[in-house]
């Protein structure tokens, strides 16, 4: 089955591949040169992450570190723009290393064209990755 083309069916599948912990199959969903942007980045975590290759390296220890459970709580919002959505979301879990709770909100803004996602602005708490076992950038898994 093909992933939906609709910005709004792509992001509620994506979701559901996190939750999977399918990463590839989550990361075909971007377009070749996609933009993944995190504006609230702490230092030493990455801004700007430029084309698939890159959101996938950034991507793939993922699961090692947060093991996702559900998003309880998400409301994607449709825009004058018909290839942009803005989503308000929830993702709970835990974080492997420790078996503390994960609970995270996010805002995120995501342009959809020819059914990959073209740009993502992940508006997420920078707070949160001060707890241990959170900075799956630097995975030696």
């Amino acid at each position: 089955m093909s992933a939906p083309t609709s910005p709004a069916d792509l992001y509620r599948h994506s979701l559901r591949l996190l939750l999977d912990k399918d990463m590839p199959a989550w990361v075909a969903l971007w377009a070749e040169d996609g933009l993944l942007e995190f504006p609230f980045a702490p230092d030493g975590w990455p801004k700007r992450l430029e084309g698939r290759e890159a959101i996938a390296a950034y991507m793939r220890h993922y699961p090692d570190h947060i093991d996702l459970h559900d998003f309880p709580e998400s409301r994607i919002h449709r825009t004058a723009d018909p290839e942009v959505v803005v989503v308000e979301m929830r993702g709970v879990g835990r974080l492997v290393e420790s078996g503390r709770p994960f609970d995270m909100t996010y805002i995120a803004v995501v342009t959809v064209r020819d059914g990959h996602i073209t740009s993502y602005r992940d508006y997420w708490n920078p707070l949160a990755v001060l707890e241990p076992g959170t900075d799956f950038t630097r995975s030696t898994r």
